[in-house]
């Protein structure tokens, strides 16, 4: 998996620097993130699969590559999923929260370490059952 760190700019004239996963890329020219010192805001993360670039027709399957798809991203950025404060999900049927929330509790096991979590309609076309984005802020090293 190659990851791209781009800047057009040197790192003294830019403090932004955008974060692509080449298996992840979008077909515009947007990052999969977005980092200003230890703060990580992602965009849109789909369920699809990074391997085969396939959308999933269930909902299990694409809770599953979302999730594992951003802690790809998260990672990539320089953080990890122990960073991650903030996760805004949409799904296409909110009242279908099961596949959303076993993928929750497998990656954020601690009910006292969880992050923050908000829910909004998916309002897109295309076979898409659920998108993520996430903030998360990285502590100093060890």
């Amino acid at each position: 998996m190659a990851v791209q760190h781009s800047s057009r700019a040197s790192k003294t004239m830019n403090r932004r620097t955008s974060v692509t996963v080449e298996s992840l890329a979008h077909k515009y020219p947007v990052p999969n993130a977005c980092r200003i010192g230890n703060l990580i805001v992602s965009g849109a993360i789909h369920g699809v699969d990074p391997a085969t670039h396939t959308m999933p027709k269930d909902l299990t399957a694409q809770c599953a590559y979302v999730f594992a798809n951003m802690k790809t991203i998260v990672e990539a950025a320089g953080g990890s999923t122990k960073d991650i404060i903030k996760m805004t999900v949409y799904l296409r049927d909110r009242d279908n929260r099961e596949p959303l929330n076993a993928e929750w509790v497998r990656m954020f096991p601690d009910p006292e370490t969880r992050p923050a979590r908000h829910s909004q309609p998916l309002l897109v076309e295309g076979p898409s059952l659920v998108q993520c984005d996430f903030m998360a802020v990285i502590g100093e090293p060890d």
